[in-house]
């Protein structure tokens, strides 16, 4: 008898309805994956990477950790990052965050969380180096989601200078890092624009002072 038996009906009814609209998907889908898009996002249950763009599966290929972060000793992204630019050839990767995220506002808290608290200290570093300018705006809410835009742009910045994309653009291979947040209060996903194609646009970038971006 299989446990959680509402959840076997539930996908049942999703392949058929799958199947009756797209008849021969999951065969074709079988054989083969050619995402042109790689999704960096958050753990978060709230953000589902495929709805949120319409897209069907095999059309994206995801990574999602808490608070949507690029560590450059997280063998598991790594090792994602480099199948879909280099097995996939993805040509865009998003890093997308969302408003309200329970692992920055941790990060942005002066008190201990435990275990987490490792993860996230590139954010808690980076919150201490924009504090003086988020304690100007009007309240909790505004600085935690200008925060979060901070956030992903940092770990766009950090995408951008992995191996695996320094390596994709020296040799040419077409490859844009986008920033992205997403808001579960409304749905709505907005561009930060934060675009990087290659390494004078990273510099750019990096030169500029986090709290210049737009939300």
């Amino acid at each position: 008898m299989k446990s959680l038996p509402e959840l076997f009906t539930n996908n049942e009814q999703w392949r058929h309805d799958i199947e009756k609209e797209h008849p021969g998907f999951f065969k074709a889908l079988g054989e083969q994956q050619s995402p042109q898009y790689l999704w960096i996002g958050c753990a978060d249950s709230r953000v589902p990477a495929n709805e949120v763009v319409g897209l069907m599966p095999g059309e994206l290929f995801v990574h999602r950790n808490v608070a949507n972060l690029v560590n450059h000793t997280d063998l598991n992204l790594l090792s994602v990052l480099q199948f879909a630019v280099d097995v996939l050839k993805v040509k865009h990767i998003m890093v997308v965050g969302h408003y309200g995220c329970g692992g920055v506002k941790a990060s942005m808290e002066d008190v201990p969380h435990g275990l987490i608290d490792n993860w996230l200290r590139q954010v808690r570093e980076l919150y201490l180096r924009n504090r003086k300018h988020l304690v100007k705006l009007p309240d909790d809410k505004a600085q935690l989601d200008r925060m979060c835009e901070l956030n992903v742009a940092r770990q766009v910045i950090n995408v951008s200078n992995t191996t695996v994309v320094q390596e994709a653009w020296r040799r040419d291979q077409p490859l844009t890092v986008h920033g992205w947040i997403y808001g579960i209060g409304d749905g709505r996903l907005r561009d930060l624009d934060l675009q990087i194609q290659n390494n004078r646009e990273l510099r750019t970038l990096e030169n500029e002072e986090y709290d210049n971006f737009s939300g």
